[in-house]
């Protein structure tokens, strides 16, 4: 049974005296039992009528997000005629967490992947967080040995910009940017590698960095 509580205040509808082509405030009077039909009244003119309010129905998704080299699942509720994306970044909400994660893939029935679907259709989204994000740095020797090179892991925000030619200093290590790889999910780039001189890149979008070692005592022999 609806109750006077359920009742939004106001909607927003065409009027067919004043507007029957824009929608106009409408103050909501009463409501059938179920919320099918509520009797409304045209905050410009006056007018009383009935509408029948568009219900769009929602389904509750699982998804499955990687953090860190980890994972967890959780779920979203969205409308069953939203199209989901390969690369689109959407709020997940739960009591534990609240993140923004990025589509990695979707998972239809009969474990099919696709890189695109209606929400109706979708099992499973895949995803990784992007708030914050782990990034590889491959770093070489100066004299440009590739024998001696390191890898190291960089914890940044997402949204952090790693630069061609820029020097950066985490912790103990210092090293200026040589190229960088582009993630398969990231959007907006016309290609997987860049290593011009001002080619710039999200470290959310970051598959690894390629740079040379800048610390003064790096490579040394004691």
């Amino acid at each position: 049974m609806t109750t006077n509580q359920d009742l939004p205040d106001r909607v927003p509808t065409p009027c067919p005296s004043c507007s029957p082509d824009l929608e106009t405030v409408h103050e909501v009077l009463t409501v059938t039992e179920g919320g099918g039909t509520f009797t409304v009244r045209c905050s410009e003119c006056g007018h009383v009528h009935k509408v029948t309010p568009d219900r769009t129905r929602e389904v509750t998704i699982d998804v499955v997000v990687s953090q860190d080299g980890e994972s967890f699942t959780a779920n979203v509720t969205m409308p069953e005629d939203e199209t989901i994306e390969l690369g689109e970044e959407f709020i997940l909400e739960t009591e534990e967490v609240l993140s923004t994660v990025r589509v990695t893939s979707l998972e239809l029935s009969g474990q099919r992947r696709v890189e695109a679907a209606g929400a109706a259709d979708i099992e499973t989204i895949w995803s990784r967080e992007v708030d914050n994000v782990a990034v590889n740095v491959t770093v070489h020797p100066q004299d440009g040995s590739r024998d001696d090179s390191r890898s190291i892991t960089v914890y940044v925000p997402g949204d952090y910009e790693f630069e061609v030619g820029s020097v950066e200093s985490f912790g103990d290590d210092e090293f200026e940017i040589d190229a960088f790889v582009v993630r398969s999910d990231a959007t907006g780039y016309d290609r997987d590698r860049y290593e011009i001189e001002g080619d710039a890149v999200l470290a959310k979008d970051t598959k690894r960095v390629y740079a040379y070692d800048e610390t003064s005592s790096a490579w040394s022999a004691w």
